[in-house]
């Protein structure tokens, strides 16, 4: 009997996590200093693998640091979808968006470390987070919830003011985050159109409970 598929799938399986190794280590630089001149040998040895398997996946680091952004973005994103699936105002998801970010820098401080330190350059890329972001503001103008603007640009004005809110959690954490995350967001949304009292009252709408962690499956 042939063995060739079972092979080729171990083969994928673990080519599949020396990349993710790879990947976790550059958020893990990121998230502590920032600084992408570590050696690759430097890196592979964090991500406990070979040298050589390095090239493999990147041609660079460069390519490595941008997709260790790339993957944390992804996974804000996700977080996101997870938190305030079943909620369809576009404007209450705004605000959301906002109150979360404030609370993941205490629950996910690495990936929201990579975000204050590198998000700016992506935030008109082509990742999901900013994908998501463009989804809800499209929405909002269609919907009439928000004026009629460019999303570009009222996408420029939420990721600079949301990375400042980032920004403001680990530079200030002495000051109320949650409080700063929902001022900002009534702002955000006034300026999005919503009226006043509106944008106060969905601003403050209680967030959807965490999901429960998943039960592990018990033995047979």
């Amino acid at each position: 009997m042939s063995t060739s598929a079972p092979s080729t799938n171990r083969f994928e399986r673990r080519r599949a996590e020396t990349r993710r190794a790879l990947v976790r280590a550059a958020r893990q630089i990121l998230a502590e200093t920032g600084d992408t001149s570590a050696s690759i040998q430097a890196i592979a040895e964090r991500a406990d693998v070979g040298f050589g398997s390095f090239y493999n996946h990147f041609d660079s680091k460069a390519d490595l640091f941008d997709a260790a952004v790339v993957d944390a973005l992804e996974e804000y994103g996700q977080n996101f979808d997870e938190r305030l699936a079943g909620i369809e105002d576009p404007a209450e998801l705004v605000a959301g968006g906002f109150r979360l970010s404030a609370l993941m820098a205490d629950s996910h401080p690495e990936l929201m470390q990579v975000l204050r330190r590198r998000g700016l350059g992506h935030i008109h890329s082509d990742n999901g987070m900013v994908r998501r972001a463009v989804r809800d503001i499209q929405a909002g103008i269609a919907s009439g919830r928000f004026d009629t603007v460019d999303p570009v640009v009222a996408l420029t004005a939420l990721g600079g003011t949301l990375l400042s809110l980032v920004e403001m959690r680990f530079a200030r954490p002495d000051l109320d985050g949650e409080k700063a995350a929902v001022n900002l967001a009534e702002m955000v949304l006034r300026m999005l159109g919503v009226p006043p009292d509106d944008a106060h009252e969905v601003a403050r709408r209680p967030l959807p409970a965490p999901a429960p962690p998943a039960t592990p499956a018990q033995p047979a």
